[in-house]
């Protein structure tokens, strides 16, 4: 794991961690929405301290940003971790997946009994959409979503991934690679 960067703003609230990631505490973006290219995420202005290609997720914005070292970033609305589920620090993109398959893990399994062992990739009901960047925890990842849970993005819904609208994720996917340090902050 990369060494942990801590800027501490004003009255930033602990952060909760999850296992084996990190912690950080959050570093706000300075954003000005400038300018939309039409696809559904804009380019913004973004003054955080990190090297292009990184991905930062702010949780309380429901924001994912691509940093792209000019000062400014490609910002995506995302869904991110539901009040219980919430994560920040480090980590980094392990493995990523087109039209993966999607397992539930034990946690979604005890609260959603009624679903299959696997739902298979490219299925209407399988919440990882048409991508997916799995991070370094495993079961954790930066995901496409259903046509139904599209109304989510922009809440906290999910159980520990940042879900992004299909469109959104194939853009995301397009620019990142295995490895890409990918930071979440409260």
């Amino acid at each position: 794991m990369t060494n942990i960067r801590k800027i501490i703003l004003g009255s930033a609230s602990a952060a909760l961690l999850m296992t084996g990631f990190g912690g950080v505490a959050p570093a706000m973006a300075a954003i000005s929405h400038n300018h939309t290219d039409g696809s559904g995420h804009s380019i913004v202005q973004f003054n955080e301290n990190v090297e292009p290609g990184t991905v930062v997720v702010s949780a309380s914005q429901r924001r994912l940003y691509y940093a792209l070292g000019d000062g400014t970033a490609i910002s995506y609305r995302v869904a991110v971790p539901k009040r219980g589920k919430e994560w920040s620090g480090e980590t980094s993109i392990a493995s990523m997946r087109t039209n993966p398959d999607w397992t539930p893990p034990a946690d979604v399994r005890a609260d959603h009994p009624e679903l299959p062992d696997v739902i298979p990739g490219g299925a209407p009901n399988n919440p990882m959409g048409t991508r997916a960047m799995v991070l370094d925890s495993g079961e954790v990842a930066i995901h496409g979503t259903t046509q139904k849970m599209r109304a989510s993005i922009g809440s906290a819904a999910s159980y520990g991934c940042i879900r992004m609208l299909n469109e959104d994720v194939a853009d995301l996917y397009g620019r990142v690679h295995v490895g890409t340090r990918v930071i979440m902050e409260p």
